[in-house]
């Protein structure tokens, strides 16, 4: 463990009541395995009831959030300036790049490469490397344009074949 690391300390547990934020005690713990490397300014969060856990040879870069009921599988690498939000689990031999942003409640499967600067915000089953960053624009545009480009290849393939069969009819 690094100097300015922080294990065990509060998760972000709150609970709204009429418009009056209610702390909700953390009273779960950290598991850290064997042969794990923390690096500086890290901040592991104990769990709410059951423990944050981080498996045995897991390796964890400089200034890296991880929140309260993370469960980090065996011999995984997650680079700095990454955040992983409450109730994820990462998989067994997983990589994750710097500047990666992994929303709660979410699931990577073991094996899986996140690229850099990469921001995870649905489960991944499958073994694989995956990417994405997108610039800052408005949310409503924003909206818009990520189920857009979930259709770009569907869409490039529907132009390709109207180009061809444009070309047919000259």
């Amino acid at each position: 463990m690094q100097s300015g690391t922080v294990i065990g300390s509060d998760g972000f547990g709150y609970a709204n009541e009429r418009g009056t934020w209610i702390k909700i005690p953390q009273t779960g713990g950290v598991r850290v395995g064997n042969h794990v490397e923390i690096g500086a300014c890290t901040s592991i969060d104990r769990g709410a009831l059951s423990p944050t856990e981080i498996h045995d040879g897991v390796i964890i870069d400089n200034q890296i959030q991880i929140a309260h009921n993370v469960i980090i599988g065996q011999n995984s690498a997650i680079a700095g300036g990454t955040v992983i939000a409450g109730s994820s689990t990462i998989g067994k031999y997983c990589i994750i790049g710097g500047n990666c942003a992994i929303s709660g409640h979410l699931s990577i499967a073991d094996g899986v490469h996140v690229s850099g600067g990469t921001n995870v915000t649905s489960v991944i089953r499958d073994k694989g490397v995956y990417s994405s960053a997108t610039i800052a624009m408005e949310n409503k545009l924003w909206r818009r344009n990520t189920v857009r480009f979930r259709q770009l290849d569907e869409l490039f393939s529907r132009v390709k074949q109207l180009e061809k069969s444009a070309k047919g009819d000259e």
